[in-house]
């Protein structure tokens, strides 16, 4: 779909309207000029200063029919930001542009003109700003289009976060730590994770493991020095049970040694996603160091699909690993489904949660299937057939009831540009067997320090909120080069950011 744009001189509008457009149409282009070749003309009128924005706009179709909508808003009051002024001013284009393609498409968007990740830190900065939860609500229904349906999912996520994490926004002072293992016994078709084949590596896995060990050593040399707490610790990747029980062993040694109080760590949690590399030794290691919450990923139980996506598991491995991580001792097992797998409706995800009942985890993350750029089945999309936006939402209700019904809570969300039906990612848990680290990584409340290949840091200055990313090279030989200059560097922040003169002193 080609979209031309008039009124709207300044550039920095194409961005956001072309994710808008991307949420009604599948592949959409965006033109700041008049083009006789566009499917759609939308003509804006603008009026904005320092203290109020009025916009207007009109839809011109190619068969004559016109939509139309208007909104103006007074602009809540800022400092010298230019930013922040074009980001009210960006908002309030965006609702009428959202508006008039709802009316002509007759697609409502339940996330209204929302096109990031984090939905829910929306909500988090209006209770930390001490607006009464009706007026919120209401301003999340007007400013920005969200239906009740979601707004009342955010409440519910929000508040389920506050119960688990009652110091939730008084945490700046501690840290979280992610550990990326890179290596999979498979890549999956979705996937575009730093996740390499194991297999034939062993002289990467080697030296990869020898950078990450002093990482770890570094960076807890600094936690100590400064009395910093770690809150959470998190070992993703790739599937960080890929390695050997010896070389687990070995890790989780080195993270006694090296980090400050690990007894008092409130989380750590190892992703087992893939069941082909969960073994009892390795679950004996877990359990050696205490290690009880893991994941064990189905993602389908139909075996179709988990041949199309390139997952080398069968779904009797799932169960089978499940029941043998029980018998080990793991008592907070979490496990992954995908609505709209290629080749999977309706009948296919009832399916799953009919086998999900049969062992009832601890926790049940519900993702919706995105086309990430780089994955393989988006540079092949043509040969993989996925569900409707119809069907796709009706999945979604099932998790939904599905949940509901089981004594399941949503305590956190997040969304994907791409991601079918413009839907969410929703964590569901047993009450008191939420994940601190999902909490903390979606709020963005804390420091996050990523720890090995491509893992990403998160410093966050709490006396602003801005956000500072640095991430490691994703793949292991540009990691083994550069691991100690991508130290130093994270501790040069890190200590900027806990310094004395620093915010955090």
């Amino acid at each position: 779909m080609r979209i031309s744009i008039l009124g709207l001189e300044d550039e920095r509008f194409k961005r956001p309207l072309t994710l808008i457009a991307n949420l009604f149409f599948e592949e959409s282009q965006i033109v700041i000029s008049a083009d006789d070749t566009a499917d759609l003309l939308i003509k804006f009128d603008l009026q904005a200063d320092d203290a109020a924005v009025s916009v207007s706009a009109e839809l011109h179709d190619q068969v004559g029919a016109v939509y139309s909508s208007e909104y103006q808003k007074e602009l809540l009051p800022f400092s010298d930001s230019a930013k922040e002024h074009f980001k009210q001013v960006k908002n309030a284009v965006s609702h009428v542009y959202l508006t008039v393609l709802q009316d002509f498409t007759g697609i409502t968007q339940k996330w209204g003109i929302l096109t990031g990740v984090r939905p829910t830190k929306l909500l988090h900065k209006k209770i930390q700003e001490g607006i009464p939860l009706e007026a919120t609500h209401q301003q999340l229904k007007d400013d920005y289009l969200i239906t009740d349906e979601k707004i009342e999912l955010m409440q519910q996520i929000v508040d389920r976060q506050l119960a688990v994490v009652p110091d939730l926004y008084s945490l700046e002072r501690e840290v979280s730590i992610y550990i990326g293992i890179p290596f999979c016994p498979t890549k999956c078709a979705y996937c575009t994770f730093p996740a390499y084949a194991i297999n034939g590596r062993k002289g990467s896995v080697d030296s990869f493991l020898g950078g990450l060990h002093y990482e770890m050593r570094k960076i807890g040399e600094w936690l100590k020095e400064k009395g910093i707490k770690i809150t959470t610790v998190y070992y993703g990747g790739g599937t960080p049970t890929s390695i050997t029980a010896e070389e687990m062993d070995m890790l989780y040694e080195e993270m006694h040694a090296s980090f400050p109080d690990v007894t008092g760590i409130r989380e750590i949690t190892v992703e087992a996603g893939r069941p082909d590399t969960i073994t009892p030794e390795k679950l004996a290691v877990l359990k050696k160091w205490n290690i009880d919450r893991i994941s064990i990923n189905p993602q389908s139980y139909t075996q179709e699909t988990l041949k199309a996506i390139g997952r080398h598991h069968t779904v009797d491995e799932t169960i089978d690993k499940f029941h043998l991580a029980r018998t080990a001792g793991m008592n907070n097992i979490n496990m992954d489904l995908i609505i709209g797998l290629p080749g999977e409706g309706v009948k296919e995800f009832t399916h799953s949660l009919d086998e999900t009942e049969k062992l009832m985890p601890e926790s049940l993350t519900v993702h919706t299937l995105s086309f990430k750029r780089a994955s393989e089945m988006t540079k092949n999309r043509d040969k993989y057939k996925v569900a409707d936006r119809v069907e796709v939402e009706k999945m979604m209700n099932l998790a939904q009831d599905w949940t509901a019904s089981h004594g399941y809570v949503p305590y956190y969300l997040y969304r994907q540009k791409n991601i079918l039906g413009n839907l969410e990612n929703v964590g569901y848990s047993q009450p008191r067997q939420e994940s601190i680290y999902n909490i903390m990584i979606m709020e963005e409340q804390q420091t996050i320090i990523g720890l090995g290949c491509g893992a990403s840091s998160k410093f966050i200055d709490p006396s602003n909120g801005k956000i500072t990313h640095f991430a490691n090279p994703k793949d292991p030989k540009s990691y083994n080069d550069s691991f100690e200059a991508y130290t130093e560097e994270k501790i040069k922040i890190l200590d900027e950011l806990f310094s004395e003169k620093g915010s955090l002193a």
